[in-house]
């Protein structure tokens, strides 16, 4: 409130009025062209270097947005390299710059630290059927997933890092889309378990896990055949009539995949990988995304893990224990966010750095959601669970509970024995 009542004004005020100022004080200026210079010696006016121009100005509730056309010369990556300076010179917390179109930017000002106290945006617009809000950028707006532009992600943290809230969240938010949720938990499913009625499938031991990747790779198979019949390349292009359903892989902890403890399961467990590899490489056009997580990732689980996190472009990064684990998620995308995935503090669970492969990344925060009321909504969504035939046989069985124990007399029971 005291953001909206004064804050926000002092920024506006302070914005408007030494705008042009602070672009020459930080550098983001320009010559002027030859024309405008002759125009302003006709008129005996001073040649001034040209500054990007202000097309829109828009406030939202946690500050305002400028949208900025970049005179002939200027590069976003100027403006990027100068929001430290521009967030100190209008008295913001924090200045972000996207790229709309070439030669269009738009500044996103924050007048507080969003990350602090998350809030979901009260009006998120997504465009696309698989498109789904799951946390808080530092910049306000909301971050989402979609998988129509990455279709795989990893995501990483250690304990009580937020993860788990992530996964939640994300659970939540797909639960009410025409899409088939499988998951693999082999912590006996103890995380996944509550989310059973709206699961299409749930394996939540090693042996059910690889079961249930060779029924995912028959069902890629089997829709491959269908795009062959049709002569499309990817499962959107196919008429409605017979385009099947998307199916979201959740994987909670993606190490106990890897690992073994004797000899004789690592022909199970390379299977396994080998299965998670063809899916991450193929299933995208035929509508199988994967999300895998865990609370460490690197080379040191085995064969297929390099080759794994390769194809799983979308990154997000919690808290985590060792500064190997960050580098194996971020260091592809930047260096500057494996060091702002390092630097997450402890008493901040749920915040997160999240990137994809085209080198673009933030920092997030996963707003809390408690287990009973992503489990509440599972249920209220029950109805839209797909019937996959391939993965019936993985179908979580929703069973009821015992009645309470009652104390039966032993004169009684005697009598119930004696009469059977």
């Amino acid at each position: 409130m005291f953001w909206l009542l004064v804050g926000m004004p002092l920024a506006w005020g302070r914005f408007t009025f030494t705008y042009r100022a602070t672009m020459e004080a930080c550098g983001l200026t320009v010559a002027p062209s030859r024309v405008r210079a002759l125009m302003a010696r006709g008129v005996r006016r001073e040649v001034r270097p040209a500054v990007p121009k202000v097309r829109r100005l828009r406030f939202c509730r946690v500050g305002f947005t400028v949208r900025l056309r970049l005179p002939a010369g200027l590069e976003p990556a100027d403006v990027a390299a100068a929001s430290a300076r521009l967030r100190h010179a209008w008295g913001v917390y924090s200045v972000t710059m996207v790229e709309l179109q070439p030669g269009v930017i738009e500044l996103r000002m924050t007048g507080y630290d969003v990350l602090r106290r998350v809030r979901m945006p009260r009006k998120v617009t997504v465009s696309g059927s698989l498109v789904v809000p799951v946390a808080v950028r530092e910049d306000g707006t909301a971050f989402v997933r979609d998988y129509h532009k990455v279709p795989h992600a990893l995501t990483l943290g250690a304990n009580q890092s937020g993860k788990s809230m992530y996964l939640r969240n994300l659970i939540a938010a797909l639960a009410g889309l025409p899409v088939a949720l499988v998951g693999i938990d082999c912590k006996r499913g103890v995380e996944q378990g509550r989310f059973s009625p709206r699961l299409s499938a749930l394996a939540t031991t090693p042996d059910l896990a690889l079961g249930l990747l060779n029924a995912l790779v028959k069902l890629m198979e089997d829709r491959f055949d269908v795009l062959a019949e049709h002569q499309v390349s990817d499962m959107w292009e196919l008429p409605e009539a017979v385009r099947p359903v998307p199916v979201v892989l959740l994987v909670d902890e993606v190490a106990e995949l890897f690992l073994t403890t004797v000899k004789k399961d690592e022909e199970r467990r390379d299977q396994m990988v080998t299965q998670m590899v063809r899916l991450a490489q193929m299933a995208r056009a035929v509508g199988i995304y994967l999300e895998v997580c865990g609370q460490r990732f690197g080379s040191d689980l085995g064969r297929g893990a390099t080759l794994l996190r390769a194809q799983l472009t979308g990154r997000v990064v919690h808290r985590v224990n060792d500064k190997q684990t960050a580098e194996m998620g971020l260091s592809d995308i930047s260096p500057e966010a494996t060091m702002a995935a390092t630097a997450i503090a402890p008493d901040c669970p749920g915040t997160a750095v999240a990137g994809d492969a085209s080198g673009g990344w933030c920092r997030i925060r996963t707003p809390e959601l408690s287990l009973t009321d992503a489990t509440r909504i599972c249920r209220d969504f029950a109805h839209l669970t797909p019937d996959v035939p391939a993965l019936a046989p993985y179908r979580p069985h929703l069973a009821t509970p015992l009645p309470a124990a009652v104390d039966v007399p032993l004169s009684l029971a005697k009598a119930a024995s004696a009469a059977e």
